[in-house]
């Protein structure tokens, strides 16, 4: 498996694989034709379907400012690498075809053309959670500890520029107010919800706090704000909402937020190499589903949970987001997206409580689940897998 920076990508939104992937692949075509004249873009299948709504044409002209960019809308050709393709074409001033490239976005800000060329270098030896708890009961380690002796310690520079940003991201959120951008003009909700906690005690306020967290950079990526995928843009509000309300709650040090942090990306990395993360592939089980599996982990080992335990509290987070479907309204990282960071999120604090009450024990291994929510995806019709051509994306309204 990869790094788990590739987890974690510091970017603006509002979507992972709409806007941070198209983008990446305009600037490497730029480069590889610098020279050109005119440029013409054409979007495919689940990229083309919302692309509109999550501004992925802006994205892509942006980068190729100032040449000409002609973006050609192709929803209902699907290429058979992934939902997500595009095709990138350089002209001269003749409009003579300078070179084209076909790519994909294929969930987190990754692109790949499938050709093996330029991919991110693999680093795991283990690529299933069974196999890794079993060399780390042999070893006597933890979870962060593999990863801090897979990736070494610089590792950590990383992970705190990711916790300083998804801190900054909750600050900026709970702070601003108004509507967000988009036609559906809906209105922020996470300063109102984070005032509301300071008058609540206990369970309650904690709740309301997560809720508010979550909301916060949620709406920040709407707005396109500076956020950390975690897994993806759509799914940004779960992590930090969760590792934040438990670090003010113990006064837990950032030195232990950071191997919660390494955790919860080498989770996410299990679902990345054997399912997905992607919503136009699997729909929103691959990212809010994994997002509540990454945070249940990390909450997990924060309260003290042993490896099984941790395990445990991430099988749940994806088990019950089982058949999650991708459908957000005109195309928006909005309805029902930023509602679900925060519903994840608190279910995630509810998985890790769960799993501490037990000793790790139980009968659906997190493998399975990952197995399972991969063929749940396949199976589910592509009208569900961010095409916004059903479920609440057509009856929104």
């Amino acid at each position: 498996m990869e790094s788990i920076k590739e987890i974690f990508r510091i970017g603006t939104g509002p979507s992972s694989s709409h806007t941070m992937g198209p983008a990446k692949a305009a600037y490497q075509f730029r480069k590889n034709y610098p020279k050109a004249d005119y440029y013409k873009v054409t979007l495919y299948g689940s990229l083309a379907a919302t692309g509109k709504g999550h501004m992925t044409d802006k994205a892509v002209i942006d980068v190729l400012y100032p040449v000409k960019t002609e973006i050609i809308w192709e929803p209902d050709t699907f290429l058979p690498q992934h939902p997500n393709g595009m095709k990138f074409s350089a002209f001269n001033s003749r409009f003579v075809e300078l070179g084209n490239w076909t790519v994909f976005s294929t969930g987190g800000g990754k692109i790949t053309d499938f050709s093996g060329v330029s991919e991110p270098e693999r680093i795991y030896i283990h690529t299933k959670m069974n196999d890794l708890l079993k060399f780390l009961d042999e070893q006597g380690r933890t979870i962060w500890e593999y990863v801090e002796d897979t990736e070494g310690s610089d590792i950590y520079e990383y992970l705190a520029e990711v916790w300083k940003t998804m801190k900054s991201a909750v600050k900026r959120g709970i702070e601003q107010e108004g509507t967000l951008p988009g036609g559906l003009k809906l209105g922020r909700k996470a300063s109102s919800y984070f005032m509301r906690a300071r008058s609540f005690t206990g369970i309650q306020k904690n709740r309301t706090l997560t809720f508010s967290y979550a909301l916060a950079v949620s709406e920040e990526n709407a707005a396109c704000g500076t956020i950390v995928t975690a897994p993806t843009c759509g799914s940004c509000g779960v992590l930090p909402a969760v590792l934040k309300v438990i670090a003010d709650s113990y006064n837990i040090p950032d030195k232990r937020i950071l191997r919660a942090i390494a955790t919860a990306g080498l989770i996410g990395n299990f679902v990345k190499e054997n399912a997905s993360i992607s919503g136009a592939e699997v729909g929103c089980q691959g990212e809010v589903g994994t997002a509540c599996a990454m945070a249940a982990g990390a909450a997990a080992q924060l309260l003290g949970g042993t490896p099984q335990q941790i395990e445990y509290a991430a099988e749940m987070g994806m088990e019950h987001h089982l058949g999650l479907t991708c459908d957000p309204i005109a195309g928006l990282v909005q309805v029902p997206c930023i509602e679900r960071n925060a519903f994840a999120a608190e279910r995630a604090l509810n998985c890790a409580t769960y799993a501490m009450l037990s000793d790790g024990r139980h009968l659906v291994s997190f493998d399975k689940i990952v197995k399972t929510m991969k063929q749940t995806g396949v199976d589910m019709p592509s009208i569900y897998r961010e095409t916004s051509e059903g479920g609440l994306a057509i009856m929104g309204d």
